[in-house]
């Protein structure tokens, strides 16, 4: 049986919140590789967890975590110039974690994995022509992820599969039939 990407979203995203059923778990202070540049440490957090929930990790590659996408988007965000991408991730993650807190009254960090493919869910179904704010920011959020990932090593190597250009020892033509 062939998993899809939404398959290993939801077991991705239930590994590592199973232990924590409660509604408000203390969760272990967790330390990244990366000093956030533009992101507080909370929000690198989020946009980490974000992040591996649009591409996990699965039997074929590594997911956006291991091809720090976060850190990526952090030091895109430290050095862009205009003011308006800083303004959108910034609302964009308070008002992920408001509405988390909202319906489950808990935070999107400390919610359960199913708590968190439920919003996710709940704020993707217009992806073509999203119409809140939330729908729109999960769209930038996917964008940004989808590039990030795929211009990174893992992307290109681990999950296309890309072997670079190769040594032709002849040409084997074309038949424009």
């Amino acid at each position: 049986m062939k998993r899809t990407r939404r398959d290993a979203l939801k077991m991705a995203a239930s590994a590592p919140l199973a232990a924590a059923q409660a509604k408000r778990v203390p969760l272990p202070k967790v330390v990244f590789a990366h000093a956030p540049k533009f992101f507080t440490p909370a929000e690198f957090a989020l946009v980490d967890e974000l992040t591996e929930m649009i591409i996990p990790t699965d039997a074929h590659s590594p997911g956006a975590r291991a091809a720090k996408v976060a850190a990526y988007i952090d030091t895109w965000l430290a050095d862009v110039w205009e003011p308006e991408p800083r303004q959108i991730w910034r609302d964009g993650l308070r008002l992920i974690d408001n509405l988390c807190d909202s319906r489950y009254n808990v935070s999107f960090i400390e919610a359960t994995p199913k708590t968190r493919i439920e919003l996710l869910e709940s704020i993707s179904p217009d992806d073509d022509e999203p119409k809140t704010m939330e729908g729109e920011f999960f769209v930038e959020l996917k964008k940004q992820t989808v590039h990030a990932y795929y211009t990174s090593d893992i992307g290109i190597h681990r999950d296309m599969e890309y072997k670079g250009n190769t040594y032709l020892d002849a040409f084997v033509g074309y038949d424009p039939k």
